[in-house]
């Protein structure tokens, strides 16, 4: 039997606390097993504990279907499961010396997003049928909570989203997201 081994990796990105990382993932004839939380090499790399996770959600997304920016006062750990995204982070965070800066990747499966409180988070679907995307919550998400939203579509922002929105297909933007607020109106969110 051969085996595969992709060691655990997270990269720092012009964000302050924002990492993009790579699981530690083991093939070999029969698949793949990813390790998507193991306690000991998050600390191991300094992210320190990100546990208990008090909320696990999973979408299903169709392509070209976007999701975000959202920036609740939470910290999110987010993947790919199956598929492919375009993730889009912004810091909305006032007392950040990263605020306003905008960092996207392509994600696949394997990879992961350590997305810290007061960063929007939001995706689009990008492979072929649907996307699975995981997101794991330090915090149980509740109507009206501390944090922030900004329209994807800004221009401001500088996306490139890479499938074309039409603002008024509610399969690719909820009303939600397509009416937040411009960037530039946003309160500047405190964390």
């Amino acid at each position: 039997m051969t085996v595969t081994t992709i060691d655990f990796d997270a990269r720092t990105t012009g964000i302050e606390g924002l990492f993009i990382i790579t699981m530690k993932q083991v093939e070999d004839e029969r698949g793949t097993v990813r390790e998507f939380y193991r306690e000991s090499a998050f600390v191991d790399a300094g992210l320190g504990s990100l546990g208990p996770w008090l909320q696990v959600n999973a979408t299903s997304t169709h392509r070209g279907g976007l999701r975000g920016l959202h920036a609740e006062d939470m910290v999110k750990l987010v993947a790919v499961v199956s598929g492919e995204a375009f993730g889009a982070y912004v810091d909305t965070r006032s007392d950040s010396p990263t605020w306003g800066q905008v960092v996207t990747a392509t994600l696949l499966p394997g990879m992961q997003v350590l997305v810290p409180r007061g960063v929007a988070n939001g995706f689009q679907a990008t492979g072929p049928g649907d996307t699975e995307y995981l997101y794991c919550f330090d915090q149980e998400w509740v109507p009206g909570m501390a944090g922030a939203g900004c329209n994807p579509l800004d221009p401001a922002l500088g996306i490139a989203w890479p499938i074309p929105i039409d603002a008024a297909d509610r399969s690719q933007i909820s009303e939600k997201d397509h009416r937040a607020p411009l960037f530039s109106d946003l309160d500047r969110v405190v964390r």
